[in-house]
């Protein structure tokens, strides 16, 4: 079961993963060393999955966000979860309930990359596709 200072451990290597446990341990009011058993109880335990970083997509040249949801046409999904493992633009994917089986979150250099990928979705099923704007959070 975890607990509020194991909650505000994981907030704040959210919010930054690269933060030393002495910094977290002054935010939490305990030691580095205690910080450092916490995270690793909560990586064994499964809670903590992974560090990542975060990274600016249109820097990288990737400056189109695409969101696009999934119709599946057929019940072979495994295929489906093959073409998402294999697919470099899509960042996000999540298997949803409600209006489409899939949610993807696509970063793509173009218009034509953006065409590529839905032409390939359409090998699945159908889509509906929203272009970001600009992000908030």
């Amino acid at each position: 079961m975890l607990d509020d200072t194991d909650l505000a451990i994981i907030r704040l290597l959210r919010e930054n993963s690269r933060l030393q446990w002495k910094e977290i341990g002054a935010a939490v009011h305990l030691t580095g060393q205690a910080v450092a058993a916490r995270v690793r109880a909560l990586e064994e335990a499964g809670v903590i999955t992974g560090y990542s970083a975060g990274v600016d997509a249109a820097k990288i040249g990737q400056p189109l966000t695409a969101f696009v949801t999934v119709f599946m046409a057929s019940a072979d999904h495994a295929a489906f979860h093959r073409f998402l493992e294999n697919e470099q633009s899509i960042t996000a994917a999540h298997r949803v309930s409600g209006d489409g089986c899939y949610w993807l979150r696509a970063d793509l250099a173009s218009h034509d990359e953006l065409n590529a990928l839905l032409q390939k979705i359409l090998r699945h099923g159908n889509y509906r596709l929203h272009l970001s704007i600009g992000r908030i959070k």
